[in-house]
């Protein structure tokens, strides 16, 4: 259901629980490993995985002795490391994703993480290496579509990097030897009951027993199983996201690594399944996740802000809950998500462009290429101009992020709201255009290996960190709140068209409230001018952030 501006409190729902602004930093919540008991030692045995701590951040990186390959690549300049990327990547062009399976794609996967040219640390220490990686996998997608680039975000980006937020120096310490003997991860957060169009809701729950020291995960229902888990059939880390219990008291979502796997072989207590076949990115693995009384040790917490102590519940950040400080990681996959669409968008384009110019058709006089019909000849131009402002739209949101992750700093409100903006906009434009597009140019759009038949990649990334429905619903039920937390004083005529529609959309809810005596039917039953106001909103969100320098 649509979310209303203001929504009774609930026990399943984080927006009601616990405010729009959780909603805005979680989506991500969790974080990753396996039980650091296991490897304790190693720690003793290997000085290479000492972290060096920067400010609340640990950054841990294998050292760099001379001659080294961590040393060469860690003094490479960006060019001479996107064109390492690109050789170390070059064979999954030659890819047959309708007949490799998902275990060689994942064993791919497992080869490019051992390169070592991707630290997981990069995320903060080499934010420009992060983004580029996934606008080259993107280049890839119109002929190989989602499947491996959503497999290397996830472990990046959702699995590694929320290690990276939310974990401790030991727990960060964990992320050289994933890398160094290929250990893929995932990240177990969405539920059965719970999908794209909930927000966040968790009913897996982590109940804590005091006497042993351990936590119990656990699906009490169907339900409340992970779903549509990326990786989840092969990786052999997770990170599950339960609802932590302390003495029957719930204190909400939090993050907890385990591991998946051991010696191939799910642990007892986790039941996996297949989702089955989908319409393109048969060569990932989607997995439904049960926990069936999974026993975890207290290690398996990401503790860096929040803990147990004494038996007792302790938030280390003051006034900040575990959930605020994962938002960089849902940040940088929208960002991520915002260029992979754009890299689809114009390698399709490009492709039927080529196709285009060398295409003769039929005409009284001469014979025109197909480039020169009018309604395609418009749609080229069209798209030349509209990509290259969202590149720079988005690019402006990168380098802004980026220099946020290299200095330790949270975004500022106003990059936080250009970047969900960011994510909206280009992945629905790149989704509209481009069925425009298959419908100019005839019969090459049917044909298989034309890009085409990989559309569904642009639907993948309207689901992916944060749906954009959902997105533009906090947009539009942010503002309404703002003015009837503080109304417009000046003159109407001097009102912008934002003010203008946010009132009207705001008396017309309480109307309607009023009359039917249900406020959450009254916001469903416009949700039409909703998604205008939200509309309204995003164009006026760029251009300011375009405006300031």
């Amino acid at each position: 259901r649509l979310n209303p501006p203001s929504t009774s409190s609930t026990s399943s729902s984080m927006l009601t629980r616990f405010g729009p602004s959780s909603v805005v930093a979680w989506h991500r919540a969790a974080a990753v490993a396996r039980p650091l008991s296991a490897r304790s030692s190693l720690w003793k045995k290997n000085p290479s995985f000492a972290p060096v701590e920067g400010g609340k951040r640990f950054l841990s990186t294998p050292q760099a002795t001379e001659g080294s390959t961590t040393l060469v690549i860690s003094k490479m300049t960006i060019d001479e490391w996107a064109e390492a990327f690109k050789k170390a990547t070059i064979d999954l062009a030659k890819m047959d994703i309708h007949g490799i399976s998902y275990l060689e794609s994942a064993k791919r996967m497992r080869e490019l993480l051992k390169t070592g040219l991707l630290r997981h640390t990069d995320l903060n220490n080499n934010p420009e290496r992060f983004f580029l990686a996934h606008r080259l996998l993107a280049r890839h997608a119109p002929q190989l579509g989602p499947g491996f680039w959503i497999r290397f975000t996830v472990h990046y980006n959702l699995c590694a990097g929320t290690v990276l937020g939310l974990g401790n120096e030991e727990q960060v310490k964990l992320l050289d030897e994933w890398q160094e003997q290929g250990m893929l991860g995932c990240f177990s957060l969405t539920e059965k009951l719970a999908g794209v169009n909930s927000g966040l809701v968790v009913n897996t729950r982590a109940d804590w027993d005091a006497a042993s020291q351990t936590f119990t995960l656990d699906s009490p229902d169907l339900g409340a199983y992970k779903n549509w888990i990326s990786q989840g059939l092969v990786a052999d880390k997770t990170v599950a996201v339960a609802d932590l219990f302390i003495k029957g008291k719930s204190y909400g979502p939090h993050a907890f690594m385990m591991n998946l796997r051991e010696d191939r072989k799910p642990v007892p207590g986790v039941i996996l399944e297949d989702m089955g076949k989908k319409t393109v990115g048969n060569d990932l693995d989607n997995a439904a996740i049960g926990f069936q009384k999974v026993v975890l040790p207290k290690s398996a917490l990401l503790n860096r802000f929040a803990d147990i102590e004494g038996d007792e519940y302790v938030q280390k950040g003051k006034g900040m809950p575990v959930f605020h400080m994962i938002g960089q990681r849902l940040f940088t996959g929208r960002v991520a998500v915002a260029q992979a669409a754009l890299e689809f968008r114009r390698g399709l384009f490009e492709g039927t462009k080529q196709y285009a110019e060398r295409k003769k058709c039929w005409a009284p006089k001469g014979e025109p290429m197909l480039s020169n019909i009018p309604q395609l000849k418009a749609i080229f131009a069209e798209n030349e101009r509209k990509q290259a402002f969202l590149d720079e739209f988005v690019g402006k949101c990168e380098a802004e992020l980026s220099n946020c992750l290299k200095n330790n700093k949270l975004p500022t409100i106003e990059l936080v709201e250009a970047i969900a903006v960011a994510k909206v906009k280009a992945v629905e434009e790149s989704i509209e255009i481009t069925h425009r597009l298959q419908n100019e140019v005839g019969s090459y759009a049917l044909m298989a290996g034309t890009g085409f038949e990989q559309k569904d990649f642009l639907t993948c990334c309207k689901f992916a960190e944060g749906d954009s429905r959902i997105l533009m619903q906090k947009m539009a039920r942010d503002r309404l709140r703002q003015v009837e937390k503080k109304p417009p004083t000046t003159p109407q005529a001097e009102w912008d068209e934002e003010t203008k529609a946010c009132v009207a959309l705001g008396s017309k809810i309480a109307k309607d409230a009023k009359a039917c005596g249900d406020k959450q039917q009254a916001w469903d039953d416009n949700w039409e001018g909703v998604y205008e106001l939200a509309e309204i909103i995003m164009q006026k969100t760029i251009s300011n952030y375009m405006a300031a320098k």
